[in-house]
């Protein structure tokens, strides 16, 4: 028999949080639900505790995430962190947080995994004879300059290594707390072993409060952008995810945007609602957006096959049918008018070397 536990987070405390719920992993026996005991309590903000972020250590032996997906472009990936302070109600990772045995609502922005070994590890694996470099990708999964980054430093040590061993790497990130690292990204970009791709979802920051309350505001976006540019980083915008007659009138002046701060390619994703997440967006929607509900998932179904989301590799980013289609146009049309996504120089492999330890012997020559 299932247990049902009252478990469900109250509303007052979610101020700055994304979810509105907190429903228990998709592993758990015991299912958790809010239930109404049928007493009254009184009670007023001040008596609820603070909905506080809790950090775990992560103590994880590798650091270097492998996957041969084929729609996506690199093979390497590093998390410094599981779960995201952000909170990004539309964050395709959020069900990942069920295999911890955490919830994938309010515990994925609330219980977050650090590896602050990380910088470790990695010196550790890409010191091994057998390694191959390849470009390692980061913020593919959650943002390595989350708000805790500001005090573990964990994505810094890593951007050290790199640094060190002439490592190329692609970052994807939405907070401007980037241009804390540009005394070690700028050099690397002169080497050629670094891109970035600054996420903007929207110039809206009413909206992108309400999806993204903890992540850095639109402006700050557009400054990290600017910034990343004047210090000679590549930089690009991803228009991600895309959620239809929500943010998708806003692609053309996001991407003239970000052109005018520096961005030099663009980049989009369709929304994705895989899992649990189908249910937190859905709930987010009728809570912020409830005229608009029911019109922006008929439009998310048209555009999967008549579903809340189809896993099919290649479809999974773009979707399928003609209001994709019409999307995929509008992309390429305002990418190319605006004179983004021009060829560019890859990222730089052949200089990869292990730096000198203590104790090596030095070659003759």
């Amino acid at each position: 028999m299932t247990t049902v536990l009252e478990s469900t987070a109250d509303r007052r405390r979610l101020r700055g949080r994304g979810a509105l719920s907190n429903a228990s992993s998709r592993y758990d026996q015991e299912k958790r639900v809010l239930l109404d005991d049928g007493w009254q309590h009184e009670t007023t903000d001040d008596d609820l505790p603070p909905l506080r972020t809790q950090l775990i250590t992560d103590s994880t032996r590798s650091i270097i995430a492998r996957n041969n997906s084929p729609d996506i472009s690199f093979q390497q990936s590093i998390n410094p962190y599981r779960g995201c302070e952000h909170g990004c109600i539309y964050c395709f990772a959020r069900p990942s947080h069920a295999y911890l045995g955490f919830s994938p609502g309010v515990d994925f922005e609330t219980k977050i995994l650090v590896k602050p070994n990380a910088a470790e590890l990695l010196a550790k694996e890409l010191s091994a004879p057998s390694y191959v470099p390849k470009v390692i990708a980061i913020g593919t999964n959650t943002d390595p300059y989350q708000p805790v980054e500001r005090q573990m430093r964990i994505m810094r040590s890593v951007l050290s290594v790199l640094n060190d061993f002439n490592h190329p790497v692609g970052i994807v990130t939405k907070s401007a707390l980037i241009l804390r690292d540009l005394d070690i990204l700028a050099p690397m970009a002169e080497r050629g072993l670094v891109k970035v791709a600054i996420s903007v979802t929207t110039l809206d920051r009413k909206l992108a409060r309400a999806m993204e309350p903890r992540a850095s505001t639109p402006p700050r976006r557009l400054q990290a952008i600017k910034g990343l540019h004047d210090a000679g980083v590549p930089v690009g915008v991803m228009f991600a995810p895309i959620i239809p007659a929500l943010n998708d009138e806003e692609m053309e002046s996001v991407l003239s945007a970000a052109r005018d701060s520096g961005a030099q390619s663009a980049g989009y994703v369709l929304l994705r609602l895989p899992l649990e997440i189908k249910d937190l967006f859905r709930e987010w929607l009728e809570a912020n957006v409830p005229d608009r509900a029911k019109h922006v998932m008929s439009l998310i179904r048209q555009m999967r096959g008549g579903k809340d989301y189809d896993s099919e590799w290649h479809a999974r980013m773009r979707g399928t049918g003609p209001y994709a289609a019409f999307i995929a146009r509008r992309f390429h049309l305002a990418a190319k008018r605006f004179g983004l996504n021009k060829p560019g120089k890859p990222l730089i492999l052949s200089t990869f070397k292990p730096p000198p330890r203590i104790g090596d012997q030095l070659g003759l020559f």
